[in-house]
């Protein structure tokens, strides 16, 4: 099977930074503050009004493209958890017009004619939810494998709430944000070990209390189907990285699934909330920025999203690791 490798992770957050007890106080949360900010969470981030979601996904191809590592790709494949943030038109001119191409403005296309990425076709990711950013490396990896010719696949999440939104979903803090990576065929920081998804479409509209029901098997399950499907124990795994949930459901799993809590990593949850479906690549950026990963290592890259649906990546850092 063709390797197939993952790096360049970069990532951008809505420019108004708040407490918890200030969206309290603002009315955008559903819990207690108190209990938000014993969970872990102290900080979020939302867009200003007149950021789009789509600004978001240009800041982090921005980032790529002005350090270099954008570079020339094959296709972008575009995950969006709300579907919309599909959607770079303006809702205004479908109800004044009625014509359905303001619906279909898509981001992607937009990315790839902003960027001068000419010979790059368009996938959109829309129905994981926040598990996204892990399903388009696995569709990106894919496609690399189906595809002799293509080289390389930029993976973008990108999101942001609606004004007067209520930024808390399943008991955890929101964040606006995008993220996006670089995967290919070229060795990188990451090579792709395995990928994992399970889908309960039976819980799609399940509730907080069922949502958080859920979890805790689920999330178990598939960590421990992606461990075998790569051959592997959780003693073999050197780091999980997770998103940015209430800290104590992961001292919970880290018992269950015999991995050691100091393993778990999620710092960047105070500072950032729960970014949407780019928290993996934030805190795995944390963790690379403080010289921890070490070439060999093995990292497991974990998220649970609504529809419900569960994913998981495994990682193994390259000798490129030191460099990225």
């Amino acid at each position: 099977m063709t390797e197939v490798f993952v790096d360049s992770f970069v990532y951008a957050l809505g420019e108004r930074k708040t407490l918890v007890h200030e969206s309290a106080a603002d009315g955008r949360l559903v819990s207690d503050p108190q209990d938000l900010e014993s969970a872990g969470f102290r900080w979020h981030h939302m867009c200003a009004p007149t950021t789009s979601a789509y600004d978001l996904a240009k800041r982090v191809t921005g980032q790529l493209a002005q350090s270099g590592r954008l570079g020339e790709v094959d296709a972008i494949v575009y995950a969006t958890c709300l579907p919309g943030n599909a959607n770079a038109g303006d809702h205004g001119q479908w109800e004044r017009s009625r014509d359905v191409k303001h619906l279909m403005d898509f981001p992607a296309s937009r990315l790839q004619a902003d960027f001068g990425l000419s010979k790059a076709v368009v996938f959109g990711l829309n129905q994981q939810a926040c598990t996204a950013m892990l399903g388009s490396v696995r569709l990106a990896a894919a496609l690399l494998r189906a595809e002799p010719e293509w080289e390389r696949v930029l993976c973008v999440t990108a999101d942001r709430f609606p004004e007067g939104a209520t930024y808390e979903q399943a008991y955890n803090l929101i964040s606006d944000g995008a993220a996006a990576c670089i995967t290919s065929r070229t060795p990188g920081a990451f090579r792709l070990v395995t990928a994992h998804q399970i889908t309960n479409g039976g819980l799609g509209q399940a509730g907080d209390d069922e949502t958080v029901g859920s979890y805790f098997a689920y999330t178990h399950r598939l960590v421990r189907e992606t461990l075998e499907r790569a051959g592997l124990t959780s003693a073999d795994l050197d780091w999980v990285v997770t998103q940015n949930t209430n800290d104590k459901a992961w001292q919970i799993l880290a018992r269950l699934l015999g991995v050691p809590y100091e393993k778990v990593f999620f710092s960047s949850m105070p500072d950032v909330g729960h970014v949407i479906s780019a928290d993996n690549i934030v805190n795995l950026a944390e963790l690379l920025a403080g010289g921890q990963v070490r070439p060999g290592q093995r990292i497991a890259l974990v998220m649970a999203g609504f529809g419900l649906n569960w994913q998981c990546l495994i990682l193994q850092a390259t000798d490129a690791v030191t460099h990225s």
